[in-house]
């Protein structure tokens, strides 16, 4: 669990629940009944995949899976996952992947490296979602990002190593390249997967369904790519931080780490209805944080944290 959980007061069906909510790496959304504990839709115990060439290594049979709301980011890496912009590009990918490890959620780590989406780092991150009081809505901002983990037995070089297995270089996570055949290698930074390569997602938590996905950004540093600029290509997404969302009345907020004029941040805001810009402001170095909006005189302002060669906090709003 990448951040805290969400309190919203939901009706499902014909009952009003105070519920509690809590997105996690992997995409999912836990739900629960706060004054009991009980979760509101089914949570299924389901098989999953524990053959792996790690000898001693105990893996649990089974994992919890929500049935509602569907999972909001990519969940396993298989071929058919792979980016498929044109011919060469797709066949680029399966060579890339070629010799790792590939699998559905929970497939195990692995000795020849297993690739893992969503990332280490999620899927979901500390930024966390936005409740809509009103309307019981989730928006929940992810991230569609790898990580690879390959093992290895301790060798001459790891005296004093207690430990059955360690971790082999290039395992950071996000890495779609590198400098060696531990990581899966696209060339000039193309990428791996299908888009978005980030996205919001708004979730009626009234019934469990998604009501709408946006990505977020256009995903230039991708569509100007040699290869891929004279495609017709939709937004890619793959702009967006680990910052959470600022949810008001009408809009759903959110920084992004490109975009902008020279390709710079952006302040973003979405209609919280359907997801469609509805307006932008370039900032003068990217967000650290969550925005924030407060009023003053009548007036409403938001607020972000930025870094970049002058640190500081930028405070906007519209003009009377």
């Amino acid at each position: 669990n990448p951040t805290g959980p969400n309190l919203l007061d939901i009706t499902v069906g014909d009952r009003t629940v105070k519920a509690v909510a809590q997105i996690t790496k992997q995409g999912f959304v836990y739900t629960f009944d706060r004054v009991t504990g009980e979760p509101i839709w089914p949570i299924e115990e389901r098989v999953v995949a524990t053959d792996t060439d790690l000898a001693g290594e105990v893996l649990s049979e089974t994992q919890p899976f929500p049935t509602k709301p569907l999972p909001f980011e990519f969940q396993g890496t298989s071929i058919d996952d792979l980016v498929d912009f044109t011919p060469e590009i797709r066949q680029m990918a399966i060579e890339a992947v070629e010799g790792f490890r590939l699998g559905d959620l929970y497939t195990p780590l692995s000795l020849r490296g297993t690739i893992f989406r969503p990332a280490a780092g999620g899927g979901a991150s500390w930024g966390g979602g936005a409740v809509d009081p009103e309307t019981g809505f989730l928006y929940v901002p992810s991230r569609n990002v790898h990580s690879v983990m390959r093992f290895r037995e301790p060798g001459d070089n790891d005296e004093g190593a207690t430990l059955r297995y360690l971790l082999s270089r290039g395992n950071a996570p996000f890495i779609e390249g590198g400098n060696d055949r531990r990581t899966p290698q696209m060339p000039q930074g193309l990428p791996l997967w299908k888009p978005p390569y980030s996205r919001v997602t708004a979730i009626d938590m009234n019934t469990g369904e998604h009501a709408w996905m946006t990505p977020l950004g256009n995903g230039d540093r991708f569509r100007n790519h040699p290869m891929l600029r004279s495609l017709d290509l939709p937004p890619l997404g793959g702009d967006s931080g680990r910052n959470g969302p600022l949810l008001t009345k009408t809009i759903l907020v959110q920084t992004l780490t490109a975009g902008g004029e020279n390709g710079g941040p952006q302040l973003v805001a979405y209609d919280k209805d359907s997801g469609s810009v509805v307006g932008a402001i370039d900032l003068p170095g990217g967000a650290i944080g969550t925005p924030m909006t407060y009023m003053l005189d009548g007036r409403q302002y938001i607020a972000v944290t930025v870094g970049g060669v002058v640190p500081g906090l930028v405070a906007v709003t519209l003009p009377l």
